[in-house]
């Protein structure tokens, strides 16, 4: 039997030789560590040896952390980096990484929890209860629990704030104990997970009161995977790595700016030079032109986005013409939005069927107004506008691909059957505010992606007579209400489907086109994932040294 301190002796040897063989050999990137550990072991029942065992333990790597710079072209100003009140999606984007909500859809379209790790839905659907993930803390430190799940609801539900309708609908929200929370609504809400999911935000109620509306607008904190750094306004908006993100290992870019750069061929160039890293709302002439330059890759995908000329009848628009719906049908049949896609899209768009959106449910039940100006002219007489009638008009500029010649083309249109129109291109941020305020002019155009699979957000949000809201009709509300509270699939697909075919004899819009989006990234950008809304996550993008 061999001594314990013949072990030990042998085991000296052992390790000066293992010391002498490492300081020869290329020193690996994590050292090793040797721990000893003495174990007493019984080996009869009247001998007891003691036994060395060793145990060589390779140290875990570090923890990786974010690194990489990625810089994004958009093509609008925002009005505000406070998410849930962002005028448009390239808005939203600047500002969503600051956020999380209690729940998101993932990127198959499902919904899946976030700040809530859990919930639980009453068979009735009036009752949901969520179970909010613990030890998460917002940006300045903040704890986020049930108390700021309760005043973010009783923040962002003001009438006086744009979308608060997507709050409202839930009508309670109360704190069960620190992690748990009770939303009830009076009637069922079948979308009201999605809606939260996709439009609300958690805020820290401390540095809110502190700070007051317009600051957390300007500075905002949240709990997301980025933190604000600074916003100069007209030139980028910066955001750095939460180090303390709760998705584990996430996100993978240490820092990420936001450049507004509204005239596209600027963005294709800063592609190209490599000013940028990812640009979107390229025409497919400059989506072209891109192939083959090299570190730039060209990405192409059908969008759920409606572009449309919404007629007001709220504020600027009572009393217009615009008001008898053989008028409104008229500019329909006016405008011949093929020639528009071939011309201006070389055919890479379709024409909008309403105000559903290809692929979303009750999509199809009715079909694009045919270009007719004959049928337009007869129309206006019969509404008793036989020589036409002069209107105010107004489109975003640098906000969409070629939306100033759209807009061009359509006044070209209406001029066509006797309707002149004032046209006015605005700067984008500005036009935002106007359209908020409902100060537009009677005419005006714009585009409503969606993110949830239905179009009732987006219907609601145009179409409520509130925020952004330019059209008030009552059977359009009523029929949006029944919706909103209609569970079962078959009968709301069958009540959008009735709402489509109202919409057509009594349209609120000129419908114009679904387009497809082209973008350009360089070739280090990693797992950039946009979606149809044009929407996108960046805490799993990341960026990899060029060769």
């Amino acid at each position: 039997m061999v001594s314990a301190k013949k072990v030990w002796a042998l085991f000296s040897a052992l390790l000066v030789m293992v010391m002498l063989l490492s300081a020869c050999a290329p020193q690996p990137a994590a050292e090793p560590e040797v721990r000893i550990t003495e174990v007493v072991k019984v080996v009869t029942e009247t001998v007891i040896e003691q036994v060395v065992e060793t145990v060589v333990v390779t140290q875990a790597p570090e923890e990786e952390k974010p690194t990489g710079r990625l810089v994004v072209g958009v093509s609008t100003q925002p009005n505000t980096l406070d998410m849930p009140i962002t005028a448009e999606m390239q808005s939203r984007n600047s500002a969503h990484a600051v956020f999380d909500s209690l729940l998101w859809i993932n990127d198959d379209g499902e919904i899946e929890p976030a700040l809530a790790e859990s919930y639980e839905v009453t068979d009735d659907g009036l009752e949901y209860t969520f179970h909010l993930r613990q030890g998460v803390t917002f940006h300045n430190g903040e704890p986020f629990n049930a108390d700021s799940v309760v005043f973010s609801w009783n923040r962002y539900i003001s009438p006086d704030l744009e979308w608060s309708e997507r709050w409202a609908m839930a009508d309670n929200v109360e704190k069960i104990d620190d992690y748990t929370v009770k939303i009830t609504t009076n009637e069922p809400k079948p979308l009201l997970l999605r809606t939260i999911a996709t439009s609300w935000a958690m805020v820290p109620p401390k540095y809110f009161e502190e700070v007051g509306d317009v600051q957390f607008g300007q500075s905002p904190v949240g709990t997301g995977p980025f933190m604000f750094v600074e916003w100069v306004q007209g030139d980028h908006v910066t955001l750095k790595a939460n180090p303390n993100y709760w998705r584990e290992g996430y996100p993978k870019l240490e820092e990420i700016v936001f450049r507004p750069i509204p005239e596209s061929a600027t963005r294709v160039a800063a592609i190209q030079t490599g000013e940028v890293d990812i640009v979107g709302r390229l025409s497919s002439e400059e989506a072209q032109s891109l192939l083959g330059v090299p570190g730039v890759q060209v990405i192409s995908y059908p969008v759920s986005r409606v572009y449309y000329i919404a007629f007001n009848n709220i504020t600027t628009g009572v009393g217009a013409p615009t008001e008898d719906p053989k008028v409104r049908q008229a500019m329909n049949y006016a405008v011949d939005v093929q020639a528009i896609i071939d011309s201006l899209f070389s055919g890479y768009a379709k024409r909008s069927t309403g105000y559903v959106a290809t692929g979303e449910l009750g999509y199809g039940v009715v079909e694009p107004f045919e270009y007719d100006p004959e049928k337009a002219k007869a129309l206006l007489a019969e509404a008793g506008y036989p020589n036409g009638f002069t209107m105010d008009f107004a489109c975003p500029a640098g906000a969409y691909t070629h939306f100033e010649e759209v807009c061009e083309a359509i006044q070209g249109y209406l001029t066509e059957v006797g309707i002149e129109t004032n046209l006015e291109i605005m700067e984008s941020a500005h036009y935002w505010d106007l359209e908020g305020a409902q100060e537009l002019p009677p005419l005006f155009g714009d585009s409503w992606s969606e993110t949830s699979g239905e179009a009732y957000n987006r219907m609601a949000g145009a179409l409520l007579a509130q925020g952004y809201s330019s059209w008030k009709d009552d059977q359009i509300i009523s029929m949006l209400n029944q919706i909103s509270t209609t569970i079962d699939t078959d009968a709301r697909k069958k009540l959008y489907e009735d709402l489509q075919k109202y919409m057509v004899e009594n349209p609120p819009f000129i419908y114009l086109y679904e387009p497809m989006a082209f973008e350009a990234i360089r070739d280090h950008v990693q797992d950039y994932r946009p979606r149809s809304a044009e929407q996108y996550y960046l805490f799993y993008t990341r960026t990899v040294k060029e060769e």
